[in-house]
């Protein structure tokens, strides 16, 4: 780029050709007073607060949209320039309330504060002062649009940064307002309730209703955390004041959400820290009730159980569910409690979500995780996205490709549903869920029938190919249309794009992950990526979206059953030696029973006791009767957890767990990166739940005696070479990607970029044929019903659903039916139907949409008296033991008075 030099209040001044004066003077820290300008957003020039001086210009310029040229000579603050600015000032103000006294804004308002550094004055009568019509607030952010000084911030921030177009202006000069942009909903959406115009707006136009009168910016400690909802990793601020969350704001230096970004959930569904059904002592179950107790008492009677079924009926008797909602820290003293028990039953919540990606990644390159950064989504050339929905179960990647799509990147979209992000696509391949190893392969038979295969890459990188050329032969475009419902020209389209773009990123998620073919899916996934050599480049890759904030750290910990920390295998006769040295005890060398498997144990009375940390499988496992009837057989069941779940219902005792808030510690998302959180309460139980494992692990005879997280971390990170150079204190503000092996790496944004993790360092191509679906469509079940996410809610709900914020405004689910079959089963919209499955039965609102195509339905799975997964299959993936939750065959049927057919 080219460079210029300029004079700035009679001071060289080096300059990129192309930057606007704004641009320079911020560079360079040189104060110019702005209220419209944003420098997340376009030059707009509208407040006139930035102008200055210009030699050989008639008149002053606007700063923020004014390029710098070569030679140029710029005065900032003069005269004249100040009375131009007190003249702004003064014509805002006249049309200002002058209640800062009170505004939520005081102290941080644009206006006010520089009214203060100009010495301006409102002049006016309280009869000037416009006053519109009381305008209805949205129950989450209020507008008072008497203070609105049109800087269009909220409106451009809208538009630009989130792609909603939710808001607008109408009327002009002093009359007008931001308002609802109806005109543009039906295109791109309505408000998502980002927040982020609350962060956009310099003054006191909108505010937060629920932070209101709860105190000013000076009197809030900032703690600057990673979120705890989804697996993206966005970081933020938690607002303290006098020992509680009050709110949360923006983090512009963020890694990850690199604009401060935030989702619903992330910024406004914190009310769970201080909710009233926070559990904050333990409970013990007495004549069938859960009383308070001490915590002694329930420690020792945890020790007492847990030694007493041990000794009885051996170790592996015993289960353990790890968290994937906790730290990288709790993961791992968690698992080897379990380990040092004498057992290697211990699983985490990816089991039933993401644990295909492990074992079908691993298969294909050595390594179960994504292999490029998120933010490389906006330079791609085309992205497929593909049995995910980023738009609602990932908002701050679904910005990311939004970002995309404005460069013209391409689209592809797998998605049984006509998702907002496929209703955007270049081509959407609306496949039949159970269908994604036929489609892949057929979108591979094109490649290689046309000669699109990267040949190069292939012979010097990759091994097994002449198997998969040979496999893929049959999936003609028309053969594979008939299995998947895709027109056959969508496939050949598909595969022409893909392959003959330099830069396509493959981006997936659940859709692919949560089928009894879940690891082949993705192996197909593996193999579509490897054919075209779009691996270990920036831009390209095959990138998993994880569910929760810790799923990809909770196995990386080794809360699985045949893996320790780091991916080391159980039964590998090296890493036993290493563990067992390190941790001074003799280790099981059989591979435990997965968190399904353990469903099946508790049923057949094997299981006896189980400790559940952080996880609700009587609400997130795949056909819930069957789990809760083998939890009903337990003799001795533990939770830990920070409010009331549908799981410890369940529970001889409950231990209080601490929310993200009040601890420190670790989390790994779903790019790899591991980032801090930090404690910005003190816990309300009185306990970090690293703390409480360790009493629990003492008062068994298994040693504890860690301090902090940080000598946590030290520890696993000694003995797992993929993060032998991570420490607490290097992880800064940015985090770091593993694998970091020593100190002085940096961390790997981009992985495979000279060798696969495999034993010779080649790709592997793991040719699989179609399998059907464990459960079809029939006669008596005649619907399939998909699952996921709706944006507004995460997992099982219980920190959304104690979000008033949220929960008041989606408080409810329905079942998405298509027309078709709506009219076929003569029901309405918004009626109430018996929605039924093999396993169980559900009533439910039906919601008719065109969204899902004739024959298949859809249910999201926050709820509790919607309880979405009563239905589902657990029929799982023989590699991975990952159930069916994407498709299982249901009917509806209509109710009568009595809510009953």
């Amino acid at each position: 780029m080219k460079k210029i030099t300029l004079q700035i209040n009679h001071k060289e001044y080096e300059a990129n050709d192309g930057e606007t004066i704004m641009q320079v003077t911020k560079k360079n820290k040189i104060p110019v007073p702005h209220l419209c300008h944003w420098d997340l957003l376009k030059p707009f020039g509208q407040c006139r607060m930035c102008v200055v001086e210009v030699d050989g210009n008639l008149g002053p310029v606007t700063a923020c949209n004014t390029p710098v040229w070569d030679g140029m000579s710029v005065v900032t603050e003069s005269d004249n320039i100040a009375e131009l600015r007190k003249n702004n000032l003064r014509l805002i103000l006249a049309n200002h309330p002058n209640d800062c006294m009170t505004c939520e804004r005081t102290g941080m308002c644009k206006l006010q504060n520089y009214a203060y550094r100009y010495d301006v004055h409102a002049e006016w009568s309280q009869q000037t002062i416009r006053k519109f019509s009381e305008y209805p607030n949205n129950g989450v952010i209020e507008w008072d649009r008497d203070k609105c000084i049109m800087c269009a911030r909220c409106a451009r921030t809208c538009a630009e940064l989130q792609g909603s177009y939710a808001l607008g202006f109408k009327e002009g000069g002093f009359t007008a307002l931001g308002t609802p942009n109806k005109s543009n909903i039906s295109k791109l959406g309505d408000c998502e309730l980002c927040g982020q115009c609350l962060e956009a707006c310099p003054v006191g136009s909108l505010t937060e209703l629920s932070t209101k009168g709860k105190g000013r910016v000076w009197e809030f400690e900032k703690v600057r955390t990673t979120c705890t909802y989804c697996g993206t990793g966005c970081n933020y601020f938690l607002n303290v004041k006098n020992g509680k969350v009050i709110s949360i704001s923006e983090c512009f230096d963020a890694p990850v959400n690199d604009r401060g970004s935030l989702c619903v959930k992330g910024r406004f569904g914190y009310e769970h820290i201080h909710h009233k059904d926070r559990i904050t002592t333990p409970l013990i179950r007495k004549n069938g009730k859960l009383e308070e107790a001490s915590w002694e008492e329930a420690i020792n009677l945890i020790a007492a159980k847990f030694t007493e079924i041990k000794k009885k009926y051996g170790p592996d008797s015993l289960g353990f569910l790890s968290s994937s909602r906790c730290t990288n820290e709790e993961n791992y003293i968690f698992q080897k409690l379990s380990r040092m028990m004498g057992t290697n039953n211990i699983d985490n919540c990816a089991r039933v979500c993401h644990s295909a990606s492990v074992s079908g990644l691993a298969a294909c390159y050595g390594s179960g995780a994504a292999t490029n950064s998120f933010n490389q989504i906006r330079d791609a050339e085309l992205l497929f996205v593909i049995g995910a929905n980023p738009y609602e179960a990932h908002p701050i990647i679904g910005l990311k490709i939004k970002d995309a799509l404005k460069k013209e990147t391409k689209l592809i979209v797998g998605d049984p549903r006509k998702t907002q992000l496929a209703e955007r696509a270049d081509v959407w391949l609306n496949l039949l869920p159970g269908t994604n190893i036929a489609l892949l392969n057929g979108i591979i038979h094109v490649i290689l029938k046309e000669g699109l295969e990267d040949k190069k890459f292939i012979k010097n990188r990759t091994e097994g190919f002449e198997e998969l050329k040979k496999g893929v032969e049959k999936y003609t475009p028309e053969y594979v249309s008939g299995i998947t419902g895709v027109a056959k020209d969508r496939i050949i389209d598909a595969a022409r794009m893909y392959a003959t773009t330099d830069k396509a990123m493959i981006i997936y998620s659940l859709g692919m992950t949560e089928h009894t073919t879940g690891t082949y899916n993705v192996m197909a996934l593996g193999n579509l990526a490897t054919v075209t050599g779009h691996l270990g480049r920036t831009s390209v890759g095959i990138n998993p979206t994880r569910g929760q904030n810790n799923v990809q750290g909770a196995c990386d910990m080794g809360a699985l059953p045949d893996k320790y920390v780091g991916y080391q295998m159980v039964g590998d006769k090296k890493a036993q030696a290493k563990f067992e040295k390190a941790w001074g005890i003799k280790l099981d060398d059989k591979i435990g029973l997965t968190c399904t498997e353990m469903d099946i144990a508790m049923n057949k009375g094997k299981l006896k006791g189980y400790y559940i940390f952080g996880e609700d499988p009587a609400m997130t496992n795949a056909n819930v009767n069957f789990v809760k009837s083998g939890l009903k057989k337990l003799d001795f069941l533990v939770v830990q957890d920070i409010v009331p779940t549908e799981t410890t219902e369940f529970a001889h005792v409950v231990l209080p767990g601490s929310s993200h808030a009040e601890k420190d510690g670790t989390f790994t998302n779903g790019e790899r990166r591991i980032q801090l959180i930090r404690k910005a309460i003190e816990p309300l139980c009185g306990k970090a739940d690293w703390e409480t494992i360790c009493l629990v692990a003492n008062a068994l005879g298994v040693k504890m005696d860690y301090s902090s997280a940080s000598e946590i971390w030290d520890e696993l990170a000694s003995l797992a070479p993929m993060f032998a150079g991570v420490t607490h204190k290097k992880l800064g503000k940015n985090g770091i990607q593993w694998p970091c092996p020593d100190i002085d790496h940096p961390g790997t944004q981009i992985m495979y970029t000279e060798k696969f993790n495999t034993p010779n360092g080649k790709a592997r191509f793991n040719f699989q044929e179609h399998i059907a679906s464990a459960e079809v469509p029939d006669d008596d079940y005649p619907l399939i019903l998909t699952t996921g996410r709706r944006r507004q809610h995460y997992n099982n709900g219980s920190m959304t659903r104690r979000s008033s914020t949220i929960y008041d405004k989606w408080p409810e689910e329905a079942l998405e039916l298509n027309p078709f079959d709506a009219r076929r089963f003569d029901i309405k919209d918004n009626e109430k139907v018996l929605a039924s499955s093999r396993r169980g039965e559900m009533e439910i609102k039906v919601h008719i949409t065109d969204r899902v195509q004739p024959g298949i339905t859809f249910l999201a799975f926050h709820h509790r008296d919607a309880l979405t997964n009563l239905l589902t299959n657990d029929a799982f993936d023989p590699i991975c033991k990952i159930p069916e939750l994407k498709s299982c065959a249901i009917k509806v049927e209509k109710l009568n008075g009595n809510g009953r057919k």
